[in-house]
Formats: C-alpha cells, sequence, structure tokens
C-alpha cells in the first residue's frame, strides 16, 4: 500500500511546492519562470505514469506475460516481419528494465522467424502488453523483391499472462501428449546436442506448447507445463466472457486480415491501430520500441472507456 500511496503523496506536494513558488515569481524573473516549466514538465510525465496505473483493473494485469509471434503467409516476408516484431518487443522490455526469456524459437527457411515464444518479467507486464494480441500487418517496399515492389505482410500476436501456481487448472495425463526432440535455434551447445526440447499436446483442446531453452528435459516440462496451464485458463476466460456477452467485441480473430495494427513505411510512413484509432508518423521508433508505449496507453484508455470495462 505505501509503495502505491507514497508517489501520489510526492506528486502532490511537488505541485503544491510549484504552486507557492509561482505564486512568489516575478513575471519578469525568465530564469525562474523556465525552471518552473520544467519542473511542471517531470511532474506532468510522473503523473501521467501514475494515471496509467488506475488503468489497470484487470485480475491479471499485474502479472508477468508470455508473448509469442508466429509469421503469417507469405514465405521469406512474413518470417522478416515476425523478427521485425521480436526485435520490436526486446528492445521495449530493455528500454523498461523489464526481464526476457526466449522459450521457443523456429527459425525461417531463407530469414525471419517462423514463431517464437518468451516470457517477460516486469511490474504490469500483461497488463501493459495484452493491447499487443492481434494481426499486426505491414506494408513496405520487400528488401527481398529485386523489382522493389511493395509487399504486405502480417504475423499474429498472442500475450498471455503467467497464472500463479496456487490457480487450479485440471489437467488430465492421459490428456496429454509429450514428445521430446533436439532443440534448434539460439543457444548454447548443450542446448542444441540433446533431446531435451519439449512439446507438449493438449488434446482435448489441440492447444501445443513447446519450450527448449533449458538443457534439462525436465525444466523444459516444467516450463511448457507452466505455459500450457496458463494457455488452458485464457481460453476458459475468454469461453466465459463470449458466454457471458454474445457481442464481445474486444476479442480480435487471429487471423489474415483482422490485422489490429498497421506499420506502413512505403509510400508514406505511419503506425494506426485500428481499435483506438491513435497513429504516428514515427514509424522507426515505434519499430525500435521507444514509440510502442504510445499505442499501449491508447488502449488501456480505450478499453477504460467500454462499457463492459466498467461493469
Amino acid at each position: 500500500m505505501k509503495s502505491t500511496l507514497e508517489p501520489w503523496r510526492a506528486a502532490w506536494a511537488e505541485m503544491e511546492t510549484l504552486q507557492e513558488l509561482s505564486s512568489l515569481m516575478e513575471p519578469a524573473d525568465s530564469a525562474s519562470q523556465a525552471d518552473l516549466q520544467k519542473s511542471l514538465a517531470v511532474l506532468a510525465q510522473e503523473t501521467a505514469k501514475l494515471e496509467r496505473r488506475t488503468l489497470f483493473r484487470g485480475e491479471f494485469d499485474a502479472s508477468n506475460a508470455i508473448l509469442s509471434i508466429t509469421a503469417g503467409a507469405g514465405g521469406t516476408e512474413s518470417c522478416d516481419w515476425a523478427s521485425m516484431l521480436f526485435r520490436m518487443y526486446s528492445r521495449w522490455v530493455e528500454t523498461r528494465g523489464f526481464k526476457r526469456q526466449v522459450v521457443d524459437y523456429l527459425g525461417g527457411e531463407e530469414a525471419g522467424i517462423k514463431s517464437v515464444t518468451m516470457e517477460i518479467q516486469g511490474e504490469y507486464a500483461y497488463g501493459l502488453l495484452q493491447s499487443e494480441a492481434g494481426v499486426h500487418r505491414l506494408v513496405r517496399i520487400s528488401p527481398f523483391d529485386s523489382n522493389k515492389r511493395r509487399h504486405t505482410s502480417f504475423a499474429a500476436v498472442d500475450v498471455i499472462p503467467e497464472i500463479a501456481d496456487d490457480i487450479q487448472i485440471q489437467i488430465e495425463e492421459k490428456d496429454l501428449r509429450i514428445d521430446v526432440y533436439r532443440a534448434g535455434g539460439p543457444g548454447g551447445q548443450g542446448v542444441n546436442t540433446t533431446d531435451s526440447a519439449v512439446r507438449i499436446t493438449h488434446l482435448p483442446s489441440g492447444i501445443v506448447v513447446q519450450c527448449q531453452n533449458e538443457r534439462s528435459q525436465h525444466k523444459n516440462k516444467a516450463f511448457a507445463m507452466k505455459v500450457l496451464r496458463a494457455r488452458l485458463y485464457e481460453a476458459e476466460r475468454r469461453r466465459r466472457e463470449e458466454a457471458a456477452a454474445k457481442n464481445y467485441a474486444e476479442k480480435q480473430k487471429i487471423e489474415w486480415g483482422s490485422q489490429i495494427r498497421s506499420y506502413v513505411l512505403q509510400p508514406y510512413q505511419m503506425v494506426k491501430d485500428h481499435r483506438t484509432d491513435a497513429e504516428t508518423g514515427k514509424t522507426q521508433g515505434v519499430l525500435d520500441g521507444e514509440e510502442l508505449d504510445l499505442f499501449l496507453d491508447a488502449f488501456l484508455r480505450w478499453k477504460a472507456a467500454k462499457p463492459s470495462s466498467r461493469k
């Protein structure tokens, strides 16, 4: 409670101090006026961060996140786009001081990534990244096309919260098919030379999870089971929400053509979210992870304003 209340109290005290200084300041004192404006700008930034916290209303918003990226149809183009998204989220994680652990990686045949799953650890990681679930569309001049034609590529992003161990998810051993195989992709030599990678298929739901980041088959199986529990819980949560509201509008179908956001690099530069209408021309800043917060914040405000969020 202290960690929640103290920043608000500090911001309020700073505001009162600046108000008092403003009332004592001479209009002609330009240096003091400039210092006051700088202090106000810093206070505004801190207040914006505090305001964002009030938008985290979901049960698992404070949880770590498990984020997966899957290339769409289009071969090398889409695999390259998936790798660009992987870099974008990785850079965003770094700028926030969060931790990232790649748990499964499948490279493209010629370039890029076919699929990747990573665990992102940090305060409100899921609450911040929940906006990214859906199809992301890229329009650009293809670096793989010798005729320099414009191409459109798609990649699907899935984000689920890492759920606590005390949440009961019934998983029957008979409902699982567990395969082991040799790991591929990034990793030390020990990872890639033993049959330590684990793939678990939950037969009733068809959900497949896999992990290959550890040398130990036991550790990979344990983490894969954790991801499976999270995916089953999320699937059940979504099923209940859809049953309670048939016109549930927040859930985006993960299929090509139902994109939640477009990244246009040619013939003009713009990134636009199709749910919130947030947009920016700083495309490189977004792809570098530096301007991504614009869309995360816009989604939180959009979601908070929806009637279903206030029930």
